[in-house]
C-alpha cells in the first residue's frame, strides 16, 4: 500500500472494512483507496515526500478533504456514501470534482474505490487533523519574530515566488527566517521551494493534518496558525516569519483571514504580488478599502518594464523585481 504524505503521521492503525458501511466521511478522515482508473494525477506524494507513480490497482492510504484550485479542480467531501471517488489533490486528498479549469475538459480525476476506513486500538476512524497535537489557543498578540504576509490578487499571480525571494533577500542580509504556508491543498512544493530559496525552516497547515484548508472554519485556521508559528520559533531563535495564504484575496477563506482583525494583528508588513497591471490597481483599491497598505508590490507583472511603468502611473508604493529583492533592496521596508 502506498501513503500518502497527508498520512504521514498516521502510524498505528487498521483497515475496517465492514464496519462502516455506510458512514459518511469527513474532512480529514483515513481510509484505503483502490485506483479504478488514472486520470489528472498519475503520481502521489508519499509520506517520505517521494512522487510515487500510481497504477490501476494500487492501494493507497489517503484522506478525504475539500479543494480550491482556480487553475485545476474545484472538490468537496460528499455529503452522503459514494461508490467511486475521485484524487483531488496530489498529496493524498480525496473527494469528488464539482467543477475544473476549461484548461482540463478533456482530462478526468483520477478515480478510487473506498476499501475501508483506517482505525485505531478503540475501533475509532482516524482524523488527520491536530492527530496527536494539542489543539492550540489562538492568540492575537504581535510577537517577535516580526511575520511578514505575502498575498496575491489570484492563485497564480506570483506570491509563492515572491515569498521564496522575500526569504532570500533577507537570508543574505544575514537575518534568520522561517516560512509558513498558512493554507491550500497538501502538497509540499511550495514550502520546499522556500526553503531551498534560504528559509531556516518552512511548514504548512498539512504539519498540523490538514489535507486541505478550504471550507475549514476561521477559528480553526487560527489555531492551525498558532500551532505552526509556536512550533516553527520552538525550533530556534527567528529574526521574520514569512506567511503566505493560497489563492487570491477574494478567496473565501483568504478574505475572511485579512477581514480578521485579530489576525491582521500579528503581521508586521504585507506584500502583495499581482499578475498585470490591472489586478495590480484594482487589488490595491481592495486592500485599501480594509485598511490594509502593502509595503510593496510585486508578482508576475513585474517581469514586464512595460506593465511596471502602467502602474508606477497610478501607485505611490515601491514596485520590486525579483532580482531587486534578492538583492535586498526590499529588506529596509520591511523592517
Amino acid at each position: 500500500m502506498k501513503k500518502s504524505l497527508i498520512t504521514k503521521t498516521v502510524e498505528s492503525y487498521r483497515i475496517e472494512e465492514n464496519a462502516f458501511k455506510n458512514y459518511v466521511a469527513v474532512s480529514g478522515d483515513v481510509a484505503m483507496f483502490e485506483i479504478l482508473e488514472i486520470g489528472k494525477h498519475k503520481t502521489m506524494q508519499s509520506d517520505s515526500k517521494r512522487n510515487v507513480a500510481l497504477f490501476k490497482g494500487d492501494l493507497i492510504l489517503a484522506a478525504f478533504g475539500d479543494r480550491y484550485a482556480t487553475e485545476q479542480f474545484e472538490g468537496y467531501v460528499p455529503t452522503s456514501v459514494m461508490s467511486e471517488y475521485h484524487i483531488l489533490g496530489a498529496g493524498g486528498v480525496i473527494g469528488i470534482v464539482k467543477s475544473k479549469n476549461a484548461a482540463f475538459k478533456d482530462i478526468e480525476p483520477t478515480k478510487v474505490r473506498l476499501i475501508g476506513f483506517a482505525v485505531d486500538a478503540e475501533n475509532n476512524i482516524i482524523n488527520t487533523k491536530f492527530h496527536g497535537i494539542d489543539i492550540p489557543e489562538f492568540t492575537a498578540d504581535k510577537r517577535m519574530p516580526k511575520v511578514i504576509l505575502s498575498l496575491g490578487a489570484t492563485m497564480d499571480s506570483g506570491k509563492t515566488t515572491t515569498a521564496a525571494f522575500v526569504s532570500r533577500g533577507l537570508f543574505l542580509g544575514g537575518y534568520k527566517v522561517g516560512f509558513i504556508k498558512l493554507t491550500g491543498t497538501a502538497y509540499t512544493k511550495d514550502k520546499d521551494f522556500v526553503f531551498d530559496a534560504g528559509a531556516e525552516r518552512a511548514m504548512d497547515f498539512s504539519d498540523a493534518g490538514y489535507p486541505s484548508t478550504f471550507t475549514i472554519p476561521i477559528p480553526e485556521i487560527l489555531s492551525i496558525y498558532e500551532f505552526l508559528r509556536t512550533s516553527i520559533t520552538a525550533q530556534g531563535t527567528l529574526d521574520y516569519i514569512v506567511v503566505e495564504i493560497a489563492d487570491g484575496i477574494l478567496q473565501q477563506e483568504t478574505l475572511a483571514l485579512i477581514n480578521n482583525q485579530e489576525f491582521m494583528r500579528t503581521i508586521h508588513a504585507v506584500v502583495f504580488s499581482c499578475g498585470d497591471s490591472l489586478s495590480a490597481l484594482h487589488g490595491m483599491q481592495v486592500l485599501k478599502n480594509m485598511g490594509i497598505s502593502p509595503r510593496f508590490l510585486c508578482g508576475k507583472f513585474t517581469m514586464s518594464e512595460l506593465l511596471i511603468q502602467e502602474v508606477k502611473q497610478y501607485i505611490d508604493i515601491p514596485v520590486f523585481t525579483l532580482e531587486q529583492i534578492e538583492g535586498q533592496e526590499s529588506n529596509a521596508l520591511l523592517a
